[in-house]
């Protein structure tokens, strides 16, 4: 933001100063102008390009938490080192810190350096993350580093890297979407989770633009909608592969653009062969007119955008759902055509830049890759180390997670800005894990459930508090400005870093965050993400600067930053976007008698992320005090639930309650349950940890679930009867991947998961009567191959006589269904209903007609095998 006279929400005295500075929450980052000085702060919002004056309600009441009483304000050991049965009792941060360093080098000296582990946050400043992943590969020369966005964007990050050659959640400015004649939002509530962005969605509504919901429920953004799609969770894939199925069978794929700026797609469109309409509708659920209008609309505006949340990515086949839709997008043209795309909606504060500098398993700064070696040699350059020193890529953040307390796994965890035992799946388990932990250690600045497990706790600052960059969802990095003093006794994450990274003896680590940051662009210099041309100074003088954005030489002019990606060219060696095929794969967890229905999580309006902040925030807790679980009414009425009920939700994992919310917003089929709670209504104490092979994102959107009334509205939620939880699962050690030379991207092939079969022809047709059907010909004749199933989706026929004919499917000798056929006419049917067909199954078609009749039928009866 630029400077200038800032209103005020106090007059300004003497003790007080007005400072510029962003909301602490989600990836907007909407510019605020914060008053401090005699406490307590207050703030107005400012005109900043994402939020144009607008604060939602998480941001208006930020300062409510800078003087919380249950803030942080001293570090806190157990009064016996060792025994966490013993209480957390104030300290020094001197003992405080001689106790997380006696343990690291305690555990590396009887576990090895990899036992000794790191897990960060998307709300640590630029500066932070970077320091973060710099202190554990060189203070602490361990692999063993993740952190939260492995759970957030990683499934879009590995479509985009594989698709067009880099990740940057939005390549294009937000206000961009203002400007969009139609906009698909799959899996995405911006209403509730960034209601300032709604401004942007709003004008180009006010225009006259379609906008498409994919959501399985009417959420406050589908409401607002011109269409809502409402597919099963995890059946996104599926609906993007139609959509793209029938633009290849309509002609509206733009030729033309394929040619000349893509790679692959002839793979991509006979993989989407498969996907006709009525196959699509039967797998989501979404009318096959719906689909129509949606591609139509696509493919004929003039700009448009498609956007991918969590809802489609937070799956074991996120990076393929994110996929599907940028193939889709490719194939429309979309991608650096000015006032369209592609993109992704981040979730965390600084979701984007927290993941580019270091904090991931396999990442080093500016996206370069820990598996390189020239990566590896210009960062260890910067850092002053020799590459050979640095170490290899570590596990991913579930896996991590997993592996605490076990032999090959961290032994001791130092924790920033992440409170996994709310935020990972199977939280559970993870609570299990860290009690196997012989040490841990927690930066924050509330007792949260993850700091309740800990050996030791460090306060640590808050967003107003300190200083340093963030990068927003549309990789525009932008200023942190501190607008007051931290409580006496607290530190920010920088210090204590440089703090620990001294005691143990390493060189090189700065408490000071401009410093801190122009080492990050020179790490960063010539990566994917290059900040080297970024300044404090730069940011100031403006509102923002788009990475990437290289330094120039003392004579020219400087690089203006990049605000659209991909106009000319995208990020892949031969500057074409890449098509990759792929298919839709059932849920790792469908619905059985045991657990009939399907579980998906997620966020809303009052709170954010793990809760540790907004359920402390008084003015939040008034608008939801409570968990609720979404069910609607036919499924309510079938369980004898009524609004309001205490209902406990179970799956294999464990179980948990919520009080219900009945509302005909959600699928019959689906239950939705909130994750910002911990304790007895922790969403993730139930969610399913299957990941992804590509990104590891865990598969937190779909599970098999049973609901069960407990009794009548409750003021507070009893928690489960603890007899009554499953004990989490053991620790599987995972199959390493197979190895591969670190300086070449691996080549994945996905196999068709379905083929389909055709009875299908132009047959000459002779009536013996209405009751007398017959077999046709042998060509409409199939049997289901053995250990194999099969599917009929779909009849259409086609009837040249003057009379009413009928063709009928029969199963095994057996008449199933009947088709009439009017006097040269047609007629098309959808088999949703029809079962399956295992192996051996004889299907046939016959038909019928009056008497002495002639003519032609036309045949075209539709299945799947599998």
């Amino acid at each position: 933001m630029s400077a200038g006279p800032v209103p005020s929400a106090v007059p300004a005295g003497p003790r007080t100063r007005t400072t510029e500075t962003h909301c602490p929450y989600c990836s907007l980052q909407c510019g605020m102008a914060v008053t401090a000085g005699d406490r307590p702060a207050t703030l107005v919002p400012l005109d900043f390009p994402t939020n144009r004056g607008g604060l939602c309600a998480k941001g208006w009441s930020a300062p409510e938490l800078l003087d919380h009483p249950e803030r942080l304000t001293r570090p806190l050991v157990r009064a016996v080192p060792g025994d966490r049965t013993s209480p957390l009792v104030e300290s020094t941060w001197d003992e405080a810190l001689d106790r997380v360093v006696a343990a690291v080098r305690r555990t590396q000296a009887e576990h090895g350096r990899d036992a000794v582990g790191c897990f960060g946050g998307g709300s640590l400043t630029n500066e932070q993350a970077y320091q973060f992943g710099k202190f554990a590969r060189v203070a602490l020369r361990t692999s063993a580093i993740d952190y939260n966005g492995r759970f957030c964007m990683s499934s879009a990050a590995g479509a985009a890297v594989r698709g067009l050659g880099l990740d940057r959640g939005l390549p294009f400015p937000l206000s961009d979407l203002a400007g969009a004649d139609v906009v698909v939002l799959v899996g995405s509530n911006p209403a509730d989770t960034m209601p300032p962005a709604m401004q942007h969605l709003d004008a180009g509504r006010a225009r006259g633009a379609l906008h498409v919901v994919v959501d399985p429920r009417r959420t406050a953004t589908a409401r607002a909608a011109g269409l809502h799609l409402q597919p099963l969770p995890g059946t996104d894939l599926a609906l993007a592969n139609g959509l793209l199925h029938l633009a290849v069978a309509e002609g509206l794929v733009d030729e033309a653009y394929v040619a000349a700026r893509t790679t692959g797609f002839e793979a991509v469109r006979d993989a989407v062969a498969s996907y006709w309409p009525d196959r699509v509708e039967r797998i989501t659920g979404v009318p096959v007119a719906q689909l129509r209008r949606t591609v139509t609309a696509l493919a004929r505006a003039g700009n448009a955008v498609v956007l991918t949340a969590r809802g489609a990515e937070q799956h074991r086949s996120g990076t393929d759902t994110a996929t599907a839709w940028l193939n889709l997008a490719l194939a429309l043209g979309l991608p650096g055509r000015p006032g369209s795309g592609w993109g992704t909606l981040t979730g965390q504060g600084n979701g984007q830049g927290g993941r580019e500098h270091g904090q991931k398993a396999d990442q080093l700064p500016g996206y370069r890759r820990l598996a390189d070696p020239a990566d590896r040699a210009h960062v260890a350059a910067v850092w002053g180390v020799d590459p050979a020193d640095l170490p290899l890529p570590g596990r991913s953040a579930f896996e991590l997670l997993d592996a605490l307390g076990t032999d090959g796994g961290v032994r001791a965890l130092l924790v920033l800005a992440s409170n996994v035992a709310v935020s990972a799946p199977d939280a559970r388990r993870v609570m299990s894990r860290l009690g196997d932990l012989d040490f841990l250690a927690v930066s924050d600045f509330f007792l949260s459930e993850t700091a309740e497990l800990a050996d030791v706790v460090l306060p640590s600052a808050m967003w107003a508090e300190e200083s340093g960059t963030m990068t927003n969802l549309e990789g525009r990095v932008i200023r942190r400005r501190r607008a007051l003093d931290p409580p006496d006794g607290v530190r920010d994450d920088l210090a204590l870093l440089a703090e620990l990274a001294r005691r143990l003896g390493a060189r090189g680590f700065s408490a000071d965050p401009e410093t801190v940051f122009a080492e990050l662009g020179r790490a960063s210099a010539g990566g994917a993400a290059d900040y080297s041309g970024i300044t404090y100074d730069r940011i100031d003088a403006g509102q923002g600067v788009f990475w990437p954005c290289p330094a120039t030489p003392d004579d020219g002019p400087a690089h203006p930053g990049t605000p659209r990606l991909f106009t000319e060219r995208f990020a892949t060696p031969d500057g074409r976007a890449r098509f990759v095929p792929v298919h839709h794969v059932e849920a790792n967890e469908r619905p059985d008698d045991e657990y009939p229905y399907v579980l998906t999580t997620g966020r809303v309006l009052a709170h954010y992320q793990s809760g540790t902040q907004t359920r402390r925030t008084r003015s939040l807790q008034l608008v939801a005090p409570m968990p609720r679980a979404e069910l609607h009414p036919d499924l309510a009425r079938r369980l004898g639930i009524a609004h309001d009920d205490v209902v406990e939700l179970a799956t294999r994992r464990g179980r948990a309650r919520f009080a219900a919310a009945v509302t005909d917003t959600i699928r019959p089929d689906t239950v939705f349950a909130p994750f910002h709670w911990g304790g007895g209504s922790s969403a993730n104490a139930l969610t399913d940890p299957a990941l992804d092979p590509v990104s590891r994102m865990p598969a937190f959107k779909v599970c098999a679930v049973a609901v069960t009334r407990v009794g009548g509205p409750a003021e507070r939620l009893p928690a489960p009867d603890d007899a009554g939880q499953p004990a989490p699962r053991p620790h599987v050690r995972p199959t390493p991947p197979a190895p591969r030379s670190p300086s070449r991207s691996p080549r994945r092939s996905q196999p068709v998961r379905s083929s389909p079969r055709f009875l299908q022809g132009v047959f000459p047709l002779t009536g013996e009567g209405l009751a007398k059907p017959g077999p046709v010909d042998p060509a409409l004749r199939y049997q289901v191959p053995a250990g194999a199933t099969a599917q009929a989706l779909y009849f259409r026929g086609g009837n040249s006589t003057p009379e009413l004919v009928y063709v009928l499917l029969v199963r095994d000798g057996e008449p199933v269904r009947w088709f009439p056929i009017g006097a040269k006419g047609d007629v098309h049917v959808p088999l949703r209903v029809v079962e399956d067909l295992p192996g051996g199954t004889v299907v046939e078609l016959h038909a019928a007609a009056p008497e002495g009749v002639t003519g032609e039928l036309v045949v075209d009866l539709g299945l799947v095998e599998v």
